[in-house]
């Protein structure tokens, strides 16, 4: 719907491409593998440590556990997000949120934040992945056996295909929901 000072006024928007659907579909499912490792780590699980680190796992700090769980649940809650670029509820407000509800979302109001959120997730993966593959920094060499730092990097290279896939589904979103505003403006 596109909204005006005195009325609301349907604005059509084409369904998504499947391939659009589905790779909104799969970002959660890439964030996953990291989310569970961390997960892994905090409650102890062991996930390859090397023979020299106790049963327990890596002794942290009073407060990385929740760092750690809290990055696991905000990474899944915005990978989830990327459904709205494909669902009605990134077109349309759902009624039940006040003051918004049933109110047309503005494509740069999705698009941007989108692009931003992609171009972000892209620089960080990327770079935490090499840093991880390389062994820039990291001294996982002394905490993981080999087998340990093999899951480890399992679990997190898919997180390198999260920013272009997002960065492809906004620009989808951004083509279906611009025909559809340039094609259906309201009388002035």
């Amino acid at each position: 719907m596109f909204v005006t000072m005195d009325k609301v006024v349907p604005v059509a928007v084409a369904p998504p491409p499947r391939w659009a659907v589905r790779t909104a579909q799969a970002i959660p499912l890439l964030t996953l593998p990291s989310g569970l490792w961390r997960v892994a780590l905090v409650t102890g699980v062991p996930i390859g440590y090397a023979a020299h680190v106790p049963a327990g796992g890596i002794q942290l700090l009073p407060w990385e556990p929740y760092y750690i769980l809290g990055l696991s649940v905000v990474s899944e809650l915005a990978a989830l997000l990327t459904l709205g670029l494909v669902r009605p509820w990134g077109e349309v407000v759902p009624r039940w949120i006040p003051f918004l509800g049933g109110r047309r979302v503005r494509p740069l109001a999705a698009v941007v934040p989108a692009c931003l959120g992609a171009a972000f997730i892209t620089l960080v993966c990327t770079w935490a992945v090499l840093r991880l593959v390389l062994g820039i920094g990291s001294g996982l060499d002394e905490i993981f056996s080999p087998v340990g730092r093999a899951v480890l990097e399992v679990c997190y290279l898919p997180l390198i295909a999260w920013g272009p896939l997002l960065f492809a589904v906004t620009f989808s979103y951004y083509r279906r929901s611009r025909k559809a505003t340039t094609n259906t403006r309201p009388p002035s």
